[in-house]
Parts: structure tokens; sequence; C-alpha cells
């Protein structure tokens, strides 16, 4: 069908909510150029004191609340979720006062990437104001850039996980519910927010079946006012296909004239800029955020090259510790070694730490980020601190392979699907002698028949050098041999993800790892989907 959107109706809110949020971002704007971020932090860290120092965990660290900074250094270990899971585990069955004072109801399921041990992260009251906090914050910032609120003159589409919340269970818990934070966030908003702001309503946003419910989404907005887009890329692609099945239009912008945002995160855009921007339409603006399960850290305040402003007001302490000298089997002797927000330097790879009004003290993300300027404080998302690729000693992470191969496909103009990059190791019996990168890629349909795998692998080999040392001197010393690139088949990566019931939501791929767990799983597939295609053709 061919959808015309109804033409725009702005409530009497809407008109107070567009006045409030621009004069919002104005005072958002002056206060972050007095600066002061430092004191700010501080200031955080001594509230939070006064919180941990009430809690069962709080004791058992000697946390008390007038605790120096110099003493909450040394005093306090480096965690990871793994240490604090036996406590989770009592805030799951219903225990007060454990990590956090009082009682938590809900916890965010999450396993940042689509490997690894799942985490149930508390979300308590003031860690749902946190997020409330952070979020319009995020937004101001887009306002002050765009100079013009009347996004929430609006609808603004969430592509996120279920609301519907999973029962914990057991005699204690106390009706614990667990569940995407989006889907918790979303059922914590304001009623006025869901009435004249919030798509694609509860109703759709309780389904998990994801094609149902972007077909939903698609069937309902179609004939919305909607100015606001929020969502990972990848899945943004994916419902704009939706859309387009549904309405006849080849742009977002033809179906929703008053489209002017785009918030994304969670993944780097720029594998999926090209598309997007011809998705989308002409006069829609990329917005960044730096969201997590654990906290909302940062947004996009200027330029994209600027990097993302740490949001340091809105209940979380940050520390930093230098990549050089995190190791994760060494964290309880680290702790003095991480540096607050005052001693942080531009250019330096960092293992980003996290105290919240959730209970996770000191606690490893197990992100990567890299300062761009400490005068406002601005990062750039790096990579994982377990998903980087050195199996070699080449030290390559995340954000280097990203660009690397984006830098690739631009030239190409080739659009990404999805990838991943697995260490190849030396092997006797198959004659190879010095290991390798092995790549798996997945490009649209249209780009795969001018896409050479060997002249690819050449490349990508290019751009890697000129981005890592390290990479360069393994290369040209001979240590690691040139890369292997093999492009898949449409839907590998689909059929990888709802193999393990992660297709949709906030889930994501690894894209690298320094051992071949998830390589050597889609090799398995493609050889299934060779011998189903030979008995098919037999």
């Amino acid at each position: 069908m061919n959808a015309t959107p109804q033409a725009p109706r702005i409530s009497w809110l809407q008109h107070a909510l567009t006045i409030g949020v621009a004069a919002r971002s104005i005072y958002l704007a002056r206060r972050l150029r007095a600066g002061r971020e430092v004191e700010r932090q501080e200031a955080t860290r001594r509230e939070l004191q006064r919180g941990l120092a009430l809690t069962e965990f709080g004791r058992a660290q000697g946390i008390r609340a007038a605790l120096a900074a110099k003493e909450f250094r040394e005093r306090v270990p480096l965690r990871t979720y793994e240490s604090l899971a036996p406590w989770i585990e009592r805030m799951k069955r219903g225990e007060t006062d454990v990590l956090w004072p009082g009682r938590c109801r809900y916890f965010a399921i999450s396993s940042g990437t689509t490997v690894g041990r799942t985490k149930y992260l508390p979300i308590t009251a003031e860690m749902l104001a946190h997020f409330r906090r952070a979020g319009l914050d995020s937004l101001s910032f887009y306002v002050h850039r765009a100079g013009s609120a009347q996004v929430f003159g609006g609808r603004h589409l969430m592509l996120g996980g279920s609301v519907a919340l999973a029962p914990l269970g057991g005699a204690n818990a106390r009706d614990a519910l667990a569940g995407d934070l989006s889907g918790i966030a979303a059922l914590h908003l304001p009623r006025w927010v869901e009435r004249h702001l919030y798509e694609p309503g509860r109703e759709i946003a309780r389904l998990s079946d994801w094609p149902e419910k972007l077909r939903a989404i698609a069937l309902r907005t179609a004939r919305r006012d909607v100015r606001l887009l929020a969502g990972i890329p990848t899945w943004i692609l994916i419902f704009a296909e939706t859309l387009r099945a549904v309405t006849g239009e080849k742009t977002l912008q033809a179906v929703w004239p008053g489209l002017r945002c785009v918030v994304h995160g969670g993944v780097p855009l720029a594998p999926f800029a090209r598309e997007l921007r011809a998705v989308l339409g002409p006069g829609v603006h990329f917005h960044e955020v730096f969201p997590a399960s654990e906290a909302f850290i940062a947004a996009q305040d200027g330029e994209p090259e600027a990097g993302l402003r740490l949001l340091t007001d809105a209940g979380i302490f940050y520390e930093f510790l230098p990549l050089s000298q995190f190791d994760e089997s060494r964290l309880p002797e680290l702790g003095a070694k991480a540096v607050t927000l005052g001693d942080v330097q531009c250019g330096v790879d960092y293992a980003l730490l996290l105290t919240t009004p959730g209970g996770l003290c000191r606690y490893v993300i197990g992100d990567v980020v890299r300062f761009v300027s400490t005068r406002p404080p601005r990062l750039v998302y790096v990579g994982r601190t377990r998903l980087q690729l050195s199996a070699f000693g080449e030290h390559v992470i995340e954000k280097e392979i990203t660009d690397a191969l984006a830098a690739v496909c631009a030239r190409r103009g080739l659009s990404i699907v999805n990838f991943h990059v697995a260490p190849e190791f030396v092997d006797s019996a198959a004659a190879r002698k010095t290991g390798r990168h092995e790549w798996w890629i997945e490009l649209k349909t249209p780009g795969a028949a001018c896409f050479d795998p060997a002249q690819a692998a050449d490349e990508i080999d290019r751009e890697l050098q000129r981005l890592n040392d390290d990479y360069e001197a393994k290369r040209k010393g001979g240590a690691l041999a040139r890369p292997r690139v093999h492009l898949v088949p449409d839907g590998t990566f689909e059929r990888w993800l709802r193999a393990r019931g992660k297709w949709g939501g906030q889930n994501k791929t690894p894209r690298c790892s320094s051992d071949r767990g998830l390589a050597d799983e889609l090799k398995r597939e493609l050889d299934r989907a060779a011998r189903s295609e030979m008995a098919r053709t037999i």
C-alpha cells in the first residue's frame, strides 16, 4: 500500500514539551560550558559511597560514607560480573541491602554480545532515574545541535526489546522480574510519554517474535507522525525493509515526512552509514549514543568526529584502567592503577570501570574507550576487553577491524550485513606454517557479485597495516600471513543468531575473537548449507 502520514496534530502538551526541552537544552549547554565535570564526578563518588556503605557488600569491602578517594581506590578491588554473581543471586532471591540499599525487583538480561555468560544486572529505582536523566540529557544535546525541538512534536519509535518480563521464580524471589533493559525502561515511562511520544505502544512492544514485531510496528506507525527513530543500525535497516514492503515507499522519510533524528548506538555506524542514508532520506540527522545495560555512558554533543560527551552528572562514577595494564586474571591487584576523569589522557586506550546506584562497584564493564579530548571529556568506543584479536601478538582492536572493512567497502560502494574475524592457526597437516586472520563477511546481494575475496583480502591487509603498528610489524616480519576472506551467503549470520535465540532486540554479533569458537560454528553452518544444496540438486 502507499501510505501517506496523517497531517500532524500537535497537542498542547507537545507544544509545551518542545518549549521545555528547548529551554532545557540551552540550560544544559551553558552548564556544560562551565566545565566542573571532575568536581561533579567526585560528588557522585561520595553520594554512591553513602549508599554502598549501607549494604552487606559495602561492609565486607570496608566502604564507609566518608572514605577518601585514595582509600577507595586502594581498598576496593575491581570486579567483573563473575565475581559479583553470588551477590546478585542473593538479590534475585529477594534479599535486601545486598549490593544496594533495599530490595531490587528488576534485572536487565544482557550478554553484551551473543557469546558468553548471560548477565542479570540489578535495575533499582535509582538506576531507572539515571536512565531517564541520561536519556533526556542525550536528547537535549541533539536539540541544541539541531537548533530545534520539533522532534518532540511527534512520535519517538524505539526498536527495543520486549516489555514482556519473565518472573525469576523461586520461593523467595518476591516477584522479581527479568528482561531487556529497554523493556524495563518502557514499563516505567510516565503516562504522558506513553500517550504523546512513545511508539510502538505497550501491546506491540510485548511481542518477542522479531519478524512479527517488525511488521506490527510498520502497520501501526505507517500513518503516524514519527519524528525520531532509535535502534541498532543493523536492526534499523531490517525494519526499513519491512516498512518499505508495507508502504511501497523507498525511504523512511517518504513515509514519515517529519522524521529528523535517528538515534543509534551499540555498534559502529561506519559499515552501515551509506545504506542507512539511502533508506532514511535527505535531512535526517544521526545522533550517536553510548548505552549499556549497566549505564548510559555518553552521547553526541557535536560533530561525529568530536567523539561522545561523557555523562558526568547522571549518577554514575567512572574510572579508567589503561588497557596496557589490564589483565583480567590480576584485577584484585590493579585497583590503585585506575585513574579518574581528572587524570585521563587523550589517545590512551582505557578499560572502562563503573560504580552505579544499582550496586555495581568498580565494575569492569568490558568496554574499551579512548578520549579524543579531556576538556570537555569526549571519548570514542574502540572495542571490548574480551574481543580483541591478538592470537599472534598483533593487538588489533574491534574499532580497527571495523574501520578497515568499512574503508574497503566504502571505496567499492558495498553494503555490509555482518562480519566476524578470527585467527587461523599454524597447521602442519594443512601445510600452513604461518598463522593469519580469517574474515567471514556477508554483503548485500547487489554488491556480492563484484566482491573478489582475494583482492579484498589485500585491501583489508593494507588498511590494517596503516591502522595498527603491531599488525604491520607482524606482517612485514613474516610472523603473520596475508588474511583470508570468505564471502558467506545471504542469511548466514541471521541463521547463526536465530539458532541461539538472539535474533532481534539489542543482540549483536562479536566482530572479532582471539579464538575460533564462532568461526568454526560459521564453517559448520556453511558446510550444512552446502550439503543441503547438494542434496536438493541431486
